[in-house]
């Protein structure tokens, strides 16, 4: 990857949980699953966070780190007058603040951080679940659509930390575009 553009950027949280907690009915409620929120991940090439749910699983190989920017939820909570959310509810593994993150879908990308590198290529949009209405507020599965993250294949095996990091980008970012909604597929109506 030849690096471009670089962004200051925050790593908030870093969410590692062993299996998933967010399956079956949500009234039923959210099974009691360990869940960390680490100073430091280890992160595999093509398997992912060490530790985590989908680490190694051939069905999430292209996706298995989740990328969250923190401005979509601060976003949400405003736009569904609630008090701020708790991002580990959203069960994405590296939450941000000051990334836009949907002009890295299909992209390769790095993470610096504490003279660790990650490199990533941005696979699919990470697209929220019912759950988010019983985890958050109501409303706030159809408020976190084209805004619920980016699901990643890790290229480099390496190091995350929290704190201060940078990421570097091939294309031009807008960070003040972190917590807009972007338009997944163009609507087929005139």
């Amino acid at each position: 990857m030849t690096a471009t553009y670089r962004y200051d950027v925050d790593v908030l949280h870093l969410l590692v949980s062993p299996a998933h907690a967010y399956f079956g009915r949500a009234r039923d409620g959210a099974a009691a699953v360990p869940t960390a929120d680490a100073d430091r991940v280890e992160v595999v090439a093509g398997k992912g966070i060490v530790g985590d749910r989908f680490f190694g699983k051939a069905a999430h190989m292209d996706a298995a780190v989740t990328l969250f920017a923190v401005e979509a939820l601060e976003a949400m909570a405003a736009e569904l007058d609630a008090a701020p959310f708790d991002p580990l509810l959203t069960r994405r593994n590296v939450i941000l603040r000051g990334a836009h993150l949907a002009p890295l879908l299909g992209q390769d990308f790095a993470l610096e951080s504490q003279g660790d590198v990650v490199r990533f290529k941005g696979g699919r949009p990470a697209h929220p679940c019912a759950w988010m209405d019983r985890m958050l507020a109501p409303g706030a599965h159809a408020a976190m659509r084209g805004r619920g993250g980016m699901r990643c294949r890790a290229l480099s095996d390496g190091v995350l930390h929290r704190g201060r990091a940078v990421l570097v980008s091939p294309v031009l970012l807008e960070p003040e575009q972190a917590g807009v909604p972007s338009v997944l597929r163009p609507s087929r109506l005139p």
